[in-house]
C-alpha cells in the first residue's frame, strides 16, 4: 500500500488513464452532436440511472434545496463566498490602459469579460459545494454576463445551494463528458459556451481536450493530486492526513510524498494505517493508494527538481524554511507553505482557487482565476507625428519581407497633407 516510488511511474499512470478514455468520449460527443437533448436524456438515464424529461433545474427545486440544507452550512457557504470572491476581486485586470510610448504613439490594451461561460462540477461520491463556488465566482467577478452549470443527477442540495449563492443563472441536470459535449456544441435546451471550466474525471477531462475548437477550455483537470515536500522538521501526522484529504476524493486520486528525512516514510506510514482505519471512506481511500507512494531524496536541490518535474496540482511544503524553498519552485497548481497551511483550507474558505491542473499539467497551465473569463485587445493610437517617427522602421521591413502593400499602406499616409 505505501510504497517507494519512481516518479516516472507515479507520473506515467497518471497520463495512462487519460488516454483510455478517448474512444468512449469521442462515441459520446457523436451522439450528443447527433441527437441533441435525446442523446443526453439517454446517456442520463445509462450512466447515471436517472429517468428525466427535463434537464434545467428550476426554481422549485431550488427552492427545496434550501430546505434540505442546514441553515449553519449555508452560512458557512455565503462565508466561504466572500472569501472567495475578495481573493479574485485582487486579481482584476485594468479594464483599459493606455500609455504613450513615443510622441504621438500611445499602446494599451482593453480587457473585455467572456459573454457565456460553461462550468462543470462533479457530483457522485461528494457534494462538490465548494467546486461550484470556485468554478463561477471568478467569472461573475469577471464580469460574464451568463453562466450556466452541468452537474450528474440528482444534483446535492448543497450543490444547488452553492450554485445558487454563487449567482448562476442556469443549472442543468446531466454530467459526464455529455454534459462538456451540450456545452461545447449547444442542443434544444443548452445554448453553446464560449468557454468550460472545471474539474471531472478522466471523460470529462478528455471532452474538454477533444472540444477544444468548439469551446476554450481552462486545462486539463482530472482526478486530484498532491505531493508533500517534506525534511525532518515535519509532523508525519498531518502529512498522511493530507494524503488522505485528497485520496478520499476519488478512487483515481495520486499522492506523493518527497523528502530529505529518510525515516521519515515509515513514521507517516504508520499514520496513514491509523487513520485510514478511523476513515469514513476507508474504501475509497484503499483504492486511492494504489495511487500513492514516496521518494527519498539525498538534498533539497534534488527534491526540487523531483517536485518541479512532478508538476503537482497541489504542492504542500511542510520544510523548516518554506517561503526559501517556495522560490525555486516552478511548476505547481498551487502551493501551501508551512505545516498549517492544509490543502483543505485551499479547498473550501482561504480565498484561493481549488481548481487546478493535474497530471503534470502545471507545466503548462495556471489555475482557475479572473483572468481566464477574459479577453484581451491590444490598443494603440498614432498621430502622423507618431507614424513619422516609426515610418521608416515599417517601410524598411515590409519591403525586405516583399509585403510591398504593407508598405504603401504607411507610405501614403506619411505622403498625404
Amino acid at each position: 500500500m505505501w510504497k517507494a516510488v519512481t516518479l516516472e511511474n507515479w507520473m506515467e499512470n497518471r497520463v495512462s488513464e487519460l488516454s483510455s478514455a478517448r474512444p468512449v468520449v469521442e462515441e459520446i460527443i457523436s451522439r450528443v452532436a447527433k441527437d441533441g437533448d435525446r442523446a443526453l436524456l439517454e446517456l442520463t438515464r445509462q450512466f447515471d440511472g436517472v429517468a428525466a424529461e427535463s434537464l434545467l433545474v428550476g426554481e422549485e427545486e431550488l427552492d427545496e434545496a434550501y430546505q434540505a440544507v442546514d441553515e449553519q452550512v449555508i452560512s458557512s457557504l455565503i462565508e466561504a463566498e466572500a472569501r472567495i470572491s475578495r481573493f479574485h476581486e485582487l486579481q482584476l485586470p485594468r479594464g483599459l490602459w493606455l500609455e504613450q510610448v513615443e510622441p504621438g504613439i500611445i499602446l494599451g490594451v482593453k480587457t473585455t469579460p467572456l459573454d457565456r461561460i460553461g462550468a462543470y462540477i462533479p457530483g457522485g461520491r461528494a457534494a462538490y459545494s465548494s467546486t461550484a463556488l470556485m468554478c463561477t465566482i471568478p467569472a461573475r467577478v469577471a464580469g460574464v454576463r451568463s453562466i450556466c452549470c452541468c452537474s450528474p443527477p440528482p444534483i446535492s442540495p448543497l450543490t444547488l445551494v452553492a450554485m445558487d449563492i454563487a449567482g448562476v443563472d442556469e443549472i442543468y441536470a446531466v454530467g459526464g463528458a455529455q454534459a462538456v459535449a451540450a456545452m461545447a456544441l449547444g442542443t434544444e435546451s443548452i445554448s453553446p459556451v464560449q468557454k468550460i471550466v472545471g474539474p471531472g474525471n478522466i471523460y470529462v477531462t478528455m471532452a474538454k481536450m477533444l472540444l477544444r475548437d468548439k469551446a476554450e477550455i481552462d486545462f486539463p483537470a482530472g482526478p486530484s493530486e498532491i505531493v508533500v515536500l517534506a525534511d525532518n522538521t515535519a509532523r508525519p501526522d498531518f502529512i498522511a492526513a493530507d494524503i488522505l484529504a485528497q485520496a478520499e476524493h476519488d478512487p483515481r486520486a495520486a499522492s506523493l510524498l518527497v523528502t530529505t528525512d529518510p525515516a521519515l516514510p515509515s513514521r507517516v506510514g504508520t499514520f496513514l494505517a491509523s487513520q485510514i482505519r478511523d476513515a469514513k471512506r476507508a474504501s475509497i481511500l484503499e483504492k486511492a493508494m494504489e495511487n500513492t507512494g514516496y521518494i527519498v531524496v539525498e538534498s533539497m536541490d534534488e527534491a526540487l527538481g523531483t517536485v518541479n518535474r512532478a508538476a503537482a496540482e497541489h504542492l504542500s511544503l511542510q520544510v523548516a524554511d518554506p517561503m526559501g524553498v517556495m522560490q525555486e519552485v516552478y511548476n505547481a497548481g498551487s502551493i501551501f507553505l508551512g505545516s498549517y497551511a492544509a490543502v483543505a483550507c485551499g479547498d473550501y474558505a482561504s480565498g484561493t482557487n481549488h481548481v487546478l491542473p493535474t497530471a503534470g499539467y502545471a507545466r503548462l497551465h495556471s489555475g482557475l482565476d479572473v483572468q481566464h473569463f477574459c479577453k484581451r485587445s491590444t490598443v494603440q493610437l498614432i498621430s502622423r507625428e507618431g507614424l513619422e517617427g516609426i515610418g521608416d522602421t515599417i517601410e524598411t521591413i515590409a519591403e525586405a519581407e516583399g509585403l510591398h502593400a504593407h508598405a504603401r499602406s504607411v507610405r501614403i499616409r506619411r505622403g498625404s497633407s
